[in-house]
Parts: C-alpha cells; structure tokens; sequence
C-alpha cells in the first residue's frame, strides 16, 4: 500500500467537520482522551492509503453509533420518563421467575446465588468481545472484497442501536442489578449521581485480578438503558450477516455461541432481565428483515447504496 492524499477538498471538509465535533463535545459534554483518540485514528486512516481511506469511509455508522451513544449523556432518559423499577422486576418474576428452596426468584436472583468461577470467567470472556467481534467481522470483509454484505451489516448496526436509544427514552428501565441493590423505590434526586456498576462481572475482574469491567461501566453514559438490550443484538446482527454473506463456517459458528453466550451473560450477571434480552433479540431480527426485505429495495437507498459500494470497493 503506497502513501496516497485524499483531495485537498476532501481533506478540508473531513478536519473541518472533527473540528466541529471536538468543539461542540468540549462544549457540552467535555473532551475525553477517547475523543481524541478516535479522532486522530479516523484521520490517520483517511488521509495515509486509499485502502485505509475506503476502511475509514465504511466506518462511518460506527462512528455515528458512538457520537450517538456519548450525546445520551446530555439529558438523560431518566429527565423524560420516570424510571421503571418495581414494574420490570415484577413482570419478569412472574413470566420468568424460578422457585429455589421454596423461595419465587428471577433469574437473575438465581443466579446471583448459583456461580461458579468458570462460569463466571467465559462470562467476561463474552462480554468482553461484544465489540471486539462485529469490528473484527468488519475486517474480515473488507479485506475479503465483499463491501456490499460490509455496508449493509454497518448501517443495519447502527439503525437497530437507535432504535435502541428511542426504546431507552420511551421506557427507562433499571437493570437488575440496580433493583437488587436500592429496591423497587429510589429518590428521584438521586437518579443524576447513580453511577454504572459491573455487578456480576466483578467476579470476573477478581479472577482476572484486574477492574477491567469496573473501568468500562464507571463510564458508563446511562445506567438506566436497560430494555431493549441492545448487548444482545450486537453479535446476533453479525451472525445473521455472516449468514447472509456466507462467511466461513467457522466465522459463523464463532458468531453463533458469541450470539449466544452474550445473552446468556446479560441475564447471569444480572446486567439485563430476560424480558431486556428477548426484546433486543426481537429487535435485531425484525429490523434486519425490514431493512433487507423492504428498506434496501426502495429505489432511492438502492441507488444509493450502489454508488456508495463502488465507492469503497
């Protein structure tokens, strides 16, 4: 891959628009060292090779998945809607409840009580490559020539996660976690100062000896986002387009525990009840039908998914 310089326009108006963004989250929210990051990184791929330029210009609806994510930070769901506490665990307990030693419990609960560090260990394995693998799967078909499949799984992503976001403002919802800790009730005053925690997890982190979740979910930008469970469609909408790309066998099976086993860990480490989980499943699958059977055939996203694929390819 030889150096290669975008145009000088082109140039212009990507620093212009970082520029832009670092300024409004300096204003707003307060730049970050992942702000910067991120920021250099994207630069440094769209102005080095015309290979990593295409890359940069494919990762664009992750890029929006996130600035999406961060803008969440500026009022939160909790100032629209009152946060369901009681409610959620009260309907989990009685679609979804276990009885223990005489004791009705969720699963959660059941769990909370019933761990093993092996279980617990594959736990974080999972969780922690709920990111990793989708990014890992976009590389795996950039470099594999097929941007088609690549484009339609990234902006797919990225719509099911703002879905996901409208879902978290609809209806706050506190994990499991939360109600196991302060109950059904809470002073409102206190929403604003609750911060995330990485409950199960931190089972994880001991074994590992190392706060590894418990960095990830002190920054964590929500507490209260907790149905649909978004965890949960982020290695199902890789699956389903491996399956439609016909990636490897093992790409796929990979995905398909990955999938898998991240459900499961939302529920066992009391991060999401299995109503969150059964939502964002639903979720995924139902906007993956609706954007590849309906949306992608509208003449207007065709063409312009045509020309954005020629572009990048």
């Amino acid at each position: 891959m030889k150096f290669s310089l975008p145009s000088r326009r082109a140039l212009l108006v990507c620093i212009a628009i970082w520029v832009v963004y670092l300024v409004l989250c300096q204003m707003m929210i307060g730049i970050r060292s992942e702000h910067i990051f991120f920021v250099v990184l994207f630069l440094a791929c769209f102005i080095s090779t015309d290979m990593t330029r295409k890359f940069a210009m494919c990762m664009i609806p992750f890029i929006i998945f996130g600035i999406s994510y961060d803008v969440m930070r500026l009022y939160p769901n909790y100032l629209v809607h009152d946060v369901d506490i009681q409610g959620i665990h009260d309907a989990e307990l009685s679609l979804f409840g276990v009885t223990s030693d005489g004791v009705r419990m969720t699963l959660n609960e059941y769990f909370m009580l019933h761990n093993s560090p092996l279980a617990d260990f594959f736990a974080g394995i999972f969780y922690l490559l709920w990111v990793p693998a989708p990014l890992a799967f976009c590389l795996y078909y950039f470099f594999k020539g097929n941007r088609e499949v690549f484009l339609h799984f990234t902006w797919a992503f990225l719509f099911i996660n703002l879905l996901g976001f409208v879902g978290y403002y609809i209806h706050p919802a506190s994990p499991p976690w939360f109600f196991a800790q302060n109950g059904g009730v809470i002073d409102p005053s206190m929403l604003s100062e609750q911060m995330g925690s990485e409950a199960g997890l931190a089972r994880f982190d001991s074994l590992v000896g190392a706060p590894i979740f418990h960095g990830i979910y002190s920054r964590n930008a929500n507490v209260f986002a907790a149905v649909p469970s978004l965890h949960s469609t982020y290695c199902l909408c890789t699956f389903l387009y491996a399956l439609k790309g016909r990636a490897h066998a093992v790409v796929t099976a990979i995905l398909g525990v990955l999938s898998l086993g991240i459900c499961w860990t939302a529920v066992y480490t009391s991060h999401h009840y299995l109503i969150d989980v059964l939502l964002g499943v639903g979720l995924c699958l139902g906007f993956v039908w609706l954007w590849e059977g309906v949306i992608l055939r509208w003449k207007p996203i065709h063409r312009f998914y045509k020309r954005y694929t020629q572009y990048v390819s």
